[in-house]
């Protein structure tokens, strides 16, 4: 049996070594290199080949080298091949960074002062605890969970919501559809970090804005997909949110002439909030591999049913 990496030259890189050290016997492919392509069980990519169970007729695993899987077409992937979306310790730390940012920012009106900034303006406003602003995030996974735990030990009083519940000391849980209504109410922030599923596209829409208090603020590090963007254009010319803070947009880049580059309520970055480390990704590859091949439970495979 054998891997092959569909990638970047720096992940083949680091990669190649440390699977010559951690998995000795198995053959090492970088794309568009393969082998015999009837002994490769292990594929790692971004976007397999195309005719992916005619390229490789036996493959078992195949690993996504990033946090999600909605740039796969599930429907092309045999049943028979089990999904694995990249789960490293970067990638968490990465999101508690900018997401932590953009609540602070929000709460000490920096996105405000730098507005005034343009307008040479120089007015302060009185300081508010963080204990007086409610953070939800959508999605208690992976990343949702380790960034509620960060905000609240700044003091934020933390709500999630997901498919299902979840047991988070200091967290208030919400689940399922009956309780988004309630969930929103308590959102004075609101951040996106679901996977992007048909469940879950066109989410943040002008309905689901309407349920947050009036001025809320949205942070989305999701995927563009969630966002309905004339809906948001609404909310924040007609007040009902005061502030977006968006690192993913659909499509990206945005063409040049979106209203989104030049609005003032409207802070953009260029899909950085978080990145699986080349190194450390590899790793976790390798172990999942010796997982499987143990008969052991892979960390980060999908269930089909739900997309994710």
């Amino acid at each position: 049996m054998s891997f092959v990496l569909k990638s970047t030259e720096e992940r083949a890189r680091l990669w190649k070594p440390m699977f010559a050290r951690e998995l000795p016997e198995m053959p090492f492919h970088v794309w568009p290199e393969t082998g015999d392509p009837q002994k490769v069980r292990y594929l790692a990519a971004w976007q397999p080949p195309e005719n992916l169970a005619e390229v490789f007729p036996n493959l078992e695993v195949l690993f996504s080298v990033g946090a999600g899987v909605d740039q796969l077409n599930l429907a092309s992937i045999p049943e028979s091949v089990r999904v694995v979306r990249m789960m490293e310790p970067g990638l968490a730390e990465g999101m508690i960074e900018y997401v932590l940012w953009a609540v602070l920012s929000y709460h000490r009106n920096m996105f405000h002062y730098a507005r005034q900034k343009r307008e040479h303006v120089w007015r302060g406003e009185p300081n508010v605890s963080s204990g007086l602003f409610r953070v939800g995030v959508m999605g208690m996974g992976a990343l949702g969970t380790p960034v509620l735990e960060k905000l609240s030990q700044f003091g934020y009083v933390c709500n999630g919501w997901s498919r299902s519940r979840h047991d988070i000391q200091g967290i208030r849980s919400y689940a399922g559809s009956d309780e988004l209504d309630a969930f929103l109410a308590s959102t004075d922030v609101l951040v996106c970090l679901m996977p992007l599923t048909d469940a879950t596209k066109g989410i943040l829409n002008r309905e689901l804005f309407t349920k947050l208090p009036k001025g809320a603020c949205l942070i989305n590090c999701g995927r563009g997909g969630h966002l309905v963007q004339d809906d948001l254009l609404w909310a924040l010319d007609t007040g009902q949110l005061s502030q977006a803070v968006l690192d993913v947009t659909n499509p990206e880049p945005l063409p040049a002439d979106h209203p989104f580059w030049n609005h003032s309520l409207i802070a953009l970055t260029p899909h950085i909030a978080s990145s699986s480390r080349a190194s450390t990704g590899g790793e976790m590859i390798s172990k999942n591999i010796m997982k499987y091949e143990n008969g052991m439970e892979m960390i980060g495979e999908i269930d089909r049913s739900f997309g994710y």
